[in-house]
């Protein structure tokens, strides 16, 4: 699905007299990167994967506890919280691990806090009952997209991950997905960029959306200059589109059996 990652040189060229981008990697302006998802990537948690997208690779593990914070015992209510880690030989150059440096940096802070918020949108913290779901998203190699890349992965390990009867219902009531979006350093929107790209960007963005076609989170900043209303509307297009393709690949992952429960109310099959 897509192409691997970035090396070649960007430029503009002449197809049947129209003048079209072609990224650094050969993509298309509108295109994703190669993604894959590996189910059961480890052993021991409830529910894992290996998502690639081109070369960005991130394991997310969901793991499942019968206790809740403070803030819910007693409730009935369940929580899902999520860690974020960068291997320090992930990136070009080694990154110190933040535990020698003995606190994390504002970055992980950040990225924790929206994946955590992300899952917590389609998930119903009441079906889940008091449980915890802790999603550890462990970042093995880093080319752009890490944050966007764990969020789309950790969707199908908490699905993945849950266990429920087939009388109940299933706490997971939407899909999920992200993907990064930019304007180019030559003015054109594209999608899902990888790190010369997002280095280069006049303007990038993250995007986080549902499967009902619900905006959960967006993250834009510009860059190299302030972006217009204009390229905002373009980029929103791009990242639907994208969000939209990836989602259909989660679909198709994860099967029929667990499609048909996301969403699903008392254990019923959902309407479609």
């Amino acid at each position: 699905m897509g192409r691997q990652g970035c090396s070649l040189s960007a430029g503009h060229f002449l197809v049947g007299g129209d003048e079209i981008l072609r990224r650094m990697d050969g993509r298309a302006a509108d295109e994703l990167r190669r993604v894959k998802i590996t189910k059961y990537f480890q052993r021991y948690p409830a529910g894992s994967v290996l998502i690639e997208m081109g070369n960005t690779k991130v394991i997310c593990a969901a793991s499942i506890e019968d206790r809740v914070p403070v803030f819910q015992r007693g409730t009935g209510v369940g929580w899902l919280r999520a860690e974020y880690a960068l291997l320090p030989s992930a990136t070009a150059e080694r990154t110190a691990r933040e535990a020698a440096r003995g606190r994390q940096s504002g970055r992980t802070q950040e990225i924790q806090r929206l994946i955590g918020r992300s899952l917590r949108s389609v998930l119903d913290l009441k079906a889940l009952g008091e449980r915890s779901v802790i999603l550890d998203c462990d970042v093995i190699q880093a080319d752009g997209g890490t944050r966007t890349a764990a969020v789309t992965g950790s969707f199908v390990a908490l699905v993945l991950a849950l266990s429920i009867p087939p009388d109940k219902t299933f706490p997971v009531k939407d899909f999920l997905a992200a993907v990064s979006v930019g304007v180019s350093e030559t003015g054109e929107p594209i999608l899902d960029l990888c790190y010369e790209e997002d280095s280069r960007a006049i303007a990038d963005m993250n995007v986080v959306m549902t499967g009902s076609g619900e905006f959960v989170e967006i993250q834009g900043t510009g860059e190299g200059r302030p972006f217009r209303r204009d390229e905002l509307a373009a980029l929103l297009s791009l990242a639907e589109a994208g969000g939209d393709r990836l989602i259909s690949y989660e679909k198709d992952i994860l099967g029929q059996t667990l499609d048909w429960r996301i969403g699903a109310v008392k254990g019923e099959a959902k309407r479609r």
